[in-house]
Parts: structure tokens; sequence; C-alpha cells
């Protein structure tokens, strides 16, 4: 058994990565940008009014001032501005030559000869200078980073319609055990719904990689051997869950030695997840999750979903937030690092969840974040800070 530190080193260090296409910049959100974005041009690409007013000189702005021209947002200007003279204006347009400050509309006044007077108290230029924001050939987006939609707008703002991104891994999902029926039957005696597979279904796509289910493996080691080479053969990473402990038919690490695959390590020091395994196999990395289901969604937050985006050149961290405890929490044994689900009170306290163990999934709805509890520690004081990672 090796610590959480251990597995997470070995994991990450995997070099497998999966490549990279050319994709519209209007249906790249939440894919992995693997090239940077670079300005065209200079923005604003002129001296703009950010307001509505009178674009003017200042050191006329305490004489009454002849109105040139209107310039409408997209419009050139006519004329430039000359002494005692000014071009009504609107948010956006381009400040005609001459001028060096706009007044705001609010801060004028019409005289019956059809001149306008500044009223205001001046404060500033009220223009944003032609490249203030971005010069041409700066970078603005960084190849690595998750594309949100600000970054699309920014895409959007320079013309870079075409973007590179990475290739979305392919991730084969099985489940382990004859005991399991699909979530649309009814359990018989002794039976179950598998959960599982949904779970970590969702949790791949949310990651930015594409899903497919390979089914239920039955307790029959030829049959599920030939699901895992089946999986190994179509897909980048392969997750299966179940199998991987002591029991008879926990068979699951001997038949992906048969299948290929180099193991790593089978057991790890943490809770829940103790029976993690993780391998490689020259076209694939592979994780069989424990069959509880707490503990394979936590460990693929932990393990998988680092790795399936640095597969796609992102070094990719979950937002953690650190808080004080609502309430003192305590736990009997101490020799294994723990997760432990929390929710985050309105007032920015840390409360754990009612919570069963790896088993009870129905406690994770409950769940804003994990909490880590270093192996050895038994208590967290009322009011001690933690590290809430967000789930």
């Amino acid at each position: 058994m090796i610590s959480f530190e251990q597995a997470f080193d070995i994991v990450i260090s995997t070099g497998v990565r999966t490549g990279t296409e050319a994709i519209s910049y209007s249906e790249s959100l939440n894919r992995i940008l693997a090239g940077d974005v670079v300005s065209d041009m200079d923005l604003p690409p002129f001296n703009k009014s950010s307001v509505d007013g009178f674009a003017c000189r200042k050191a006329d702005r305490g004489n009454e001032l002849e109105i040139l021209e209107t310039i409408p947002a997209g419009n050139w200007p006519s004329f430039p501005v000359g002494r005692d003279q000014c071009s009504r204006i609107m948010t956006g347009a381009p400040v005609p030559d001459g001028a060096d400050c706009v007044l705001s509309v609010e801060e004028t006044e019409i005289m019956p000869s059809g001149k306008i007077r500044f009223i205001g108290s001046f404060k500033k230029e009220n223009i944003a200078m032609k490249g203030e924001d971005v010069r041409k050939g700066e970078r603005l987006l960084r190849a690595g980073k998750v594309i949100r939609p600000q970054d699309i707008a920014v895409m959007a703002s320079v013309g870079h319609v075409s973007v590179i991104v990475s290739k979305m891994p392919k991730v084969a999902v099985i489940s382990s055990g004859s005991e399991l029926v699909e979530p649309d039957k009814k359990p018989g005696i002794s039976q179950i719904r598998n959960s599982n597979a949904s779970q970590l279904m969702a949790q791949v796509s949310r990651a930015g990689a594409f899903g497919r289910y390979y089914g239920i493996a039955p307790d029959d080691e030829a049959l599920t051997l030939s699901i895992v080479e089946k999986a190994i053969a179509e897909n980048d990473m392969v997750l299966i869950t179940g199998g991987v402990s002591m029991g008879d038919f926990d068979f699951v690490p001997s038949v992906l030695e048969r299948a290929g695959v180099k193991i790593l390590f089978t057991r790890i020091a943490v809770q829940p997840g103790k029976p993690t395994t993780f391998g490689l196999h020259p076209k694939a990395a592979i994780f069989g999750l424990p069959g509880n289901p707490v503990s394979s969604f936590v460990q693929f937050e932990l393990l998988v979903r680092p790795l399936m985006t640095k597969m796609m050149g992102c070094e990719w961290e979950p937002l953690r937030i650190k808080l004080p405890m609502n309430e003192q929490f305590t736990r009997k044994y101490a020799d294994r690092m723990a997760f432990i689900p929390v929710k985050i009170t309105g007032d920015g306290l840390v409360s754990p969840v009612e919570y069963h163990g790896s088993a009870h999934i129905s406690a994770l709805p409950e769940a804003d974040g994990i909490i880590g509890m270093a192996a050895g520690k038994k208590l967290f004081e009322k009011g001690e800070i933690v590290s809430v990672r967000q789930i």
C-alpha cells in the first residue's frame, strides 16, 4: 500500500497525450486550448469615446464651443477639431483629430446660439486610446487552459475563428459484478442497481472527455478479459469499477495483467478508495476503481480527472477554498488519509455532511466539496481552517 502522494505522482507522470485538432471557436467551450491565441490588431483599433458627449480640446473646455458634426459609432469623423470647436460623439465612435478629451453630455448645456458650454467638473479625458487594451501580436490566451465563455469572446474580438484544441480522450467505462443490474431494471434478491457507470460517464463528460459505456462485466474472468481487451483497443483510458478488493471474485488486477497492462499500484492509504488500481498498457491508461460509489467518485476526482486533463495538455487544479470548521469533527481511526464530504454554510463555515461510509452515495448531493485529513490526524477543532476542494 502506498501513500496518496505517491499514487498521484505515479499517475500524473504518465506521458500520454491525445493530439490536437482545429475546430470553430464557437464550438470550443470547455475544450483545452492547444495553441496560443494572438491578437491580429490593436484594441481599441482607434482612439474611441467612452461616453456620449462632445469631443474637443481640453484647452477650450472653458469656452463656448461650435458643433461641427455628429459622429455615430461606426462612422469616421469628417472634420478635425480646431480651436473653440467640438463634435458631438457617441460612445464607441472614433475621436476626431485635434480633440484630446470628450465632455460628457450630462455636463454640458446648449446655448441659445447653438454652441455648447461645459458646466461640469473635469476629471478625465473619457477616451479609450488605441491599443490600450491589447497590442497587435500580443498573446491573449495561453495554450493549456480550459476555454470558457469569456475566452470565446476574446477569440471573437481578434478574429481567431479557427482554434487548435486538444483531442478529447476516449474513455471506456466498465462496471464489474454479477450482482449489478442496469438502472431501468428492478433488482432481484441480492442485486443492486448499477449507479457507478452513470456517475462515471457524467464525470468523464464534465472533465472534457468522450465516454463510452461497455456494460456490466459478470463475475467471469474470461468474459471480463474479453470486455477489457476490447475497451483497451478502442480507447485512450479504461475505467473499471468493482472487482479490485480481496474477495474470491475480485480478479480485475489479474485480468488487467493478462490483457498486457503493467500494474503500477493496487492499494492506496486513503479512505475512501483504498483498493484503487492503476496500470499502463501501450495503448491506454487503466484505472481499477472500487465498487462503492463514493469511493469511485472521489478517486475519479483525485486521480483520474487530473490525468485526463494532463493528457490534453492542461495542468488542471480544482478550486480550493480555505474556510473555518463550523463544528468539531473526529474520527476513530487515523491510519489512512481521509477525504470527508462537506457543505459550506451560508455564513461561510464548513460542516461535514451526514455520511455513513463509501456506499452512501445519497450523501454526496448535499456536499459542496471534500476536505483532506492527513493520516495520524483524528480531530478538526471548531474554527480550524480547512481547505475545501470543490466537487
